[in-house]
């Protein structure tokens, strides 16, 4: 654990999956924490809630006022014929200025794993944001997790859905690409240690769970935690495409989002390394199974 210099952490996307999570996490480490929305909310439990829309360049410097970290968790997304990539592309640019003129000291951004091949557009929407903020003049520690173990999040919905909703399943080949999931948790404890990480220069890094598992090991591991035997029938020509527009019948989490984190699994997402752990001090992760099982209970 990295010892905090506090002091005042902006969290964009503060209603989000992990905005939720890291909020907690920067109070207990004695942060005063700025959270922010579209909408202006009265203060809370701690939090003072500013409105902030990172298209809107006239209510940035407010929300950023005093900001020593910011945290950068927000995300576009949608469909094929979406514009989502120019929109991700337009607010990082807004945060990066904004940051700067508040004179912010570092920039923490939660962003996707580099593929080996050619990225989906989602996953190649993450890494431009993360190449944007790191191209600033403000230090910026990018953090790139695969799958985070956690009720909330869109890509544990999908797979928690297909193991536990699906008595028989036609096996994909997307199923066989590698992940390393990692428990959100963990991921909390990387996004506040960030804040106070030394660093000459921007630098970005993996964050792997503890297990490489496939799909297929994935939703056997999770129906195994409910109690049940997945069953799955392979069938290699069911591409990532075709996969998705099944999920429309299965998986509550929103199908445009479905679609594009189906797209991003044609290929391997390992981490190039997991020194961050080590930087960090935190290297005694959550195993896949206890993450699942505590996800599995929140519901």
């Amino acid at each position: 654990m990295i010892k905090s210099e506090g002091g005042t952490a902006l969290v964009t996307g503060a209603s989000g999956f992990i905005g939720r999570a890291l909020i907690p996490a920067l109070r207990a480490r004695g942060f005063d924490v700025v959270a922010t929305s579209r909408q202006s909310r009265a203060a809370a439990d701690g939090v003072v809630w500013r409105s902030c829309d990172l298209l809107d360049p006239a209510s940035l410097p407010a929300a950023f006022a005093g900001a020593r970290v910011a945290y950068y968790l927000v995300h576009s997304m949608g469909g094929a014929d979406s514009n989502f990539r120019e929109l991700e592309r337009r607010t990082a640019q807004a945060f990066v200025a904004a940051a700067a003129g508040a004179g912010v000291k570092r920039i923490v951004y939660l962003g996707g794993p580099a593929p080996p091949g050619t990225p989906s557009e989602h996953l190649r929407s993450r890494l431009e944001v993360g190449q944007i903020l790191r191209d600033g003049p403000v230090r910026v520690v990018e953090l790139r997790a695969s799958m985070v173990i956690g009720q909330g999040s869109a890509s544990w919905q999908i797979v928690r859905d297909l193991a536990v909703r699906l008595p028989v399943m036609v096996l994909p080949r997307w199923l066989a690409s590698r992940t390393r999931p990692v428990a959100l948790s963990d991921v909390v404890e990387a996004l506040v240690s960030a804040a106070d990480l030394n660093l000459e220069q921007s630098e970005w890094f993996d964050l792997p769970g503890p297990e490489v598992m496939n799909g297929q090991q994935i939703l056997e591991r999770i129906a195994a935690l409910r109690g049940r035997v997945f069953l799955a029938i392979k069938v290699p020509f069911l591409s990532p495409r075709l996969s998705a527009l099944w999920l429309r019948l299965i998986t509550r989490t929103d199908f445009a989002l479905a679609r594009e984190l189906v797209l991003g699994l044609e290929q391997d997402l390992l981490p190039k390394d997991e020194r961050f752990w080590s930087l960090i001090d935190h290297t005694q992760l959550v195993a896949f199974d206890t993450a699942a099982r505590h996800a599995l209970e929140s519901e």
